[in-house]
């Protein structure tokens, strides 16, 4: 029986309801049917035609790009009041709206007779309305359903919406079908706000099949899903085709890709047979070939950077001289074996012809600023200019300390450069690095300026790279000719975010801490336990040590209901430390005023140093022991991690107390427990990356990460994995993507990298 059968069937007879049996028999016949069913129809055109080798010539790839970036008021059935409602969710052109994939699926295919249905449970069920209208409880209005079908009834309710709408749509002999949560109440079992589809009426040819696999997408203000859908099954017949990713054939059989286009007309329409596990994993084959096509073309923009970096002529640094043989002779230390494999790769680096382009990741304390200095001291041996470039004037201004107490005795003189410098003082600094009479320039942002110059630039090093963003250092590198880069961090990356935003660069690790460093005592603590928290920080004042209590407010909010440090540093100095010497520094002072506190904190003048987080990265004040964050809730693992890195940077033993708020939740309680039991940065940075994912991970502003708009760095790992794999063999055998079968691979890569790859456009 036809669904076009079982229509007619109901209009006829308005005495008679649908029969289940026929409907079910309907269901199971089209699953075992050849025939493919009336959704398939609905959004499979005809074949394509095979695309020649390098793909379609530049001509039709022109015009289908033009197709895709259509904005979306002009696909029918939108307008312009619903484009308004689509460019809330950043859906403006057709191409977005094709990559707008449902978030879960509901599964529609079992069709319940109504005597079957189970409390509790999300069902599909038909039947014929009996009786509709408004009804009150109290003084609320709703609109209620009473629907029949041979084996019993449900009602159906809606507390809210039009209800006039919903009256023309249900009406008495109406037959139609519902998805939603049943419930049991005292009259039996109903429905509330179910989906819903009619069964009856004019609209056959814009309607989708209800008995399916149903995609549900993420909610739209004034789009019921019912619309979204309608919308996305015209646009997967229009323009699917449109989509181009041309994977070289050999990458897609290696890889068993589908078909671009059928990808996307599968993930938003699955078919009959698909596994909801799949589905809803986020594992199906189509969504894995999409996924694919994103993370393949940002590696193969990586790749071809990374080729470009290793083929570019560079400036070879001689590491065995004698000013660097004395450097390592004066340090009162052994470099450990992490830090001597290390400076191994960074030498070899330097000794070659060409420029080295390195990550130098290390956890809290591991010894990366020696190794840093020493290659510094190699580019000042050499004849050539070094640059160091930090995120805070704070850490830029602790640098600059380091390298003069450490080069100074070599004859290596080191200008710090900061926004903070009078105009006088910066020209002065700027005219030094111009002539070469600055071997080592320490800065922060103010290095990449327009009024910057440098006589020999031969080596950069970034600082906590991310918080620059990916692509901002090469405002640095052109300020010399194919210089060495260095950037460090401090914060360990996990593997597939290094992957993703340094997939150009060698990576260097060191995964272990100097000989005699101990770990750091870690304690959650609740409001009730202050007392002891207050405590801990007088005995270590008193014990001559110094102290850290970071806020996550600079000043109270009147919406969120945290204590501030400003307001805090007041009342710990009147009312609960009047006889120590409490300082204040957050991020809204002037670089002076920054500078002048925290050379207090260090020569010890200030025993209680009260702060927001402008304190996380690279403060080295030795005699600090004890860290106490407050509402520790309110920051992510990795954010915690640097914070108590600040505390434990000699050999005194160190603490760091986490205080918890009233409102924190259990499961904030639960991710704090893992600082308290590891001090291991790469595993505590894999469970933050986990928990908040990439973009709130490392700053979703500032760190480069690109705008994927289905791939997720988490869970995607593995294809993550295999697409840097292809990529970068296919740059491996067409460094240039010139070959005539890469033309409209190379066209593609462009269009999603706007620009950003430095690569001559061939004809």
């Amino acid at each position: 029986m036809s669904n076009h059968s079982l229509r007619q069937a109901a209009i006829s007879d308005n005495h008679s309801v649908v029969l289940i049996a026929d409907i079910i028999e309907l269901n199971q016949a089209s699953r075992m049917s050849d025939r493919p069913n009336r959704l398939q129809e609905s959004v499979t055109p005809p074949s394509p035609r095979p695309e020649p080798e390098g793909g379609p010539p530049e001509a039709a790839l022109m015009r289908r790009f033009a197709r895709l970036d259509q904005p979306v008021r002009f696909l029918k059935g939108v307008g312009p009041k619903m484009a308004e409602r689509l460019a809330r969710k950043d859906l403006t052109t057709i191409e977005d709206l094709l990559y707008f994939l449902p978030r879960r699926y509901e599964d529609r295919r079992n069709l319940k007779p109504l005597g079957q249905i189970v409390a509790g449970r999300r069902e599909t069920v038909v039947g014929k309305v009996v009786r509709s209208g408004l009804t009150s409880s109290g003084y609320r209005h709703q609109f209620e359903v009473t629907l029949k079908d041979d084996s019993g009834t449900m009602t159906v309710r809606w507390i809210r919406g039009r209800f006039a709408y919903l009256h023309g749509i249900f009406r008495v002999g109406v037959t139609v079908i519902l998805t939603g949560d049943v419930r049991s109440v005292s009259s039996g079992l109903e429905m509330i706000h179910p989906d819903f589809e009619t069964l009856d009426g004019d609209d056959e040819k814009d309607r989708l099949p209800f008995s399916r696999i149903v995609p549900v997408y993420s909610e739209t203000e004034g789009l019921p899903q019912k619309t979204i859908r309608r919308i996305m099954g015209g646009l997967v017949v229009s323009h699917a085709d449109d989509l181009v990713s041309p994977i070289p054939a050999p990458v897609c059989r290696r890889q068993r890709l589908m078909d671009m286009p059928e990808a996307v007309r599968r993930v938003h329409f699955p078919d009959h047979d698909e596994e909801m596990d799949d589905l809803n994993g986020m594992r199906s084959a189509a969504r894995r070939r999409i996924v694919f096509d994103e993370f393949f073309f940002f590696q193969l923009g990586m790749a071809l950077r990374y080729r470009e970096n290793v083929t570019e002529p560079g400036c070879p640094l001689d590491t065995r001289g004698p000013m660097l043989k004395r450097f390592f002779e004066a340090l009162p230390f052994r470099m450990t074996p992490a830090q001597e494999r290390v400076w191994s790769e960074i030498a070899h680096d330097l000794d070659r012809s060409s420029p080295m382009n390195r990550l130098l990741q290390g956890d809290v304390g591991s010894g990366k600023t020696v190794v840093a200095l020493a290659a510094l001291v190699t580019a000042c041996q050499n004849g050539f200019q070094a640059a160091l470039m930090a995120p805070t004037e704070v850490l830029a201004a602790q640098h600059h300390r380091t390298i003069r107490r450490w080069l100074q005795p070599l004859g290596i003189e080191a200008e710090l450069l900061t926004g903070s410098l009078t105009a006088r003082e910066r020209q002065s600094v700027y005219g030094g690095m111009q002539r070469g009479a600055i071997p080592v320039a320490v800065g922060t942002q103010a290095l990449i300026q327009a009024s910057v110059s440098f006589h020999r630039l031969g080596l950069i090093v970034i600082d906590e790279q991310h918080r620059f963003g990916v692509l901002q250092r090469g405002s640095l590198r052109g300020k010399g000719r194919h210089p060495h880069v260095l950037v460090m961090t401090a914060t360990p990356i996990p593997r597939t975010l290094a992957m993703t935003l340094y997939g150009d660069l060698d990576v260097s690790i060191i995964d272990g801490l100097p000989p005699g460093k101990k770990p750091i005592l870690t304690r959650v603590l609740t409001e009730g336990q202050r007392s002891s928290a207050y405590r801990a920080i007088r005995q270590e004042v008193e014990q001559g040590r110094q102290v850290f209590i970071v806020y996550p407010l600079v000043q109270e909010s009147e919406v969120l209901d945290l204590k501030d440090a400003s307001r805090m540093a007041d009342h710990l100095k009147a009312e609960v430390f009047p006889d120590c010497a409490v300082g204040l520094i957050h991020g809204r002072m002037t670089g002076t005023e920054k500078g002048g506190v925290m050379e207090r904190f260090s020569k010890g003048e200030i025993q209680i140093l009260v702060a927001t987080s402008v304190i996380e990265v690279g403060i080295d004040v030795p005699r600090a022991s004890l860290m106490v964050i407050e509402h520790a809730e309110r920051f992510g693992l990795s954010q915690l991690h640097q914070l108590r890195g600040r505390v434990g940077r000699s050999e005194i033993a160190s603490a760091c107390l986490l205080m918890v708020g009233k409102g924190a939740t259990l499961t904030a309680r639960r991710r704090l427990r893992i600082m308290a039991e590891s001090n291991d940065g790469f595993r505590i940075a894999e469970e933050d990356l986990a928990i908040r994912g990439p973009g709130e991970f490392m700053g979703t502003r500032q760190s480069g990460i690109p705008d994927f708009r289905v791939a997720h760095l988490v869970r995607d790992m593995d294809i993550l994995q295999a697409a840097k794999e292809e990529a970068f063999r296919v740059v491996s055998e067409d460094p240039t993507l010139t070959h005539p079968r890469h033309g409209a691979l190379r066209r593609v890569l462009f269009r999603r990298w706007e620009g950003r790859l430095q690569l001559a456009r061939t004809a």
